[in-house]
């Protein structure tokens, strides 16, 4: 069973940037599609970015221009490089793993990101 482990939350001040990244505990070069979510309290989860094998990706239009997912099938770890975050950006982020198209997906912890001055 493939494990993620996320990293990189925390402060950030409004406007700012701010990266998170997944690392996986074996190879991601195979795996059908990664990505994260968000939640904010008291609300469902939202797709934030997906990216699948081929490297396509997509965004959730809220953060189109600001955000931008990748990979490095070296490290096993996907990022997410969030610029210009604004307070209204939901504040704690998952990163998941899709093994094969229709399969369970695997999530990680939850990253606590908090933008405020």
């Amino acid at each position: 069973q493939v494990q993620l482990v996320e990293s990189g939350g925390g402060l950030v001040q409004p406007g700012g940037p701010l990266g998170i990244s997944c690392a996986a505990s074996g190879s991601i070069l195979s795996f059908a599609a990664m990505g994260w979510y968000r939640q904010a309290p008291g609300k469902q989860r939202e797709s934030v970015a997906t990216i699948i094998r081929c490297g396509f990706a997509n965004y959730v239009d809220s953060v189109k221009s600001r955000f931008t997912i990748s990979r490095n099938n070296a490290k096993n770890t996907q990022y997410l490089q969030m610029n210009s975050l604004k307070p209204e950006d939901p504040d704690v982020y998952y990163c998941y793993v899709v093994v094969k198209f229709g399969s369970t997906p695997i999530w990680g912890q939850g990253n606590q990101v908090t933008v405020s001055s």
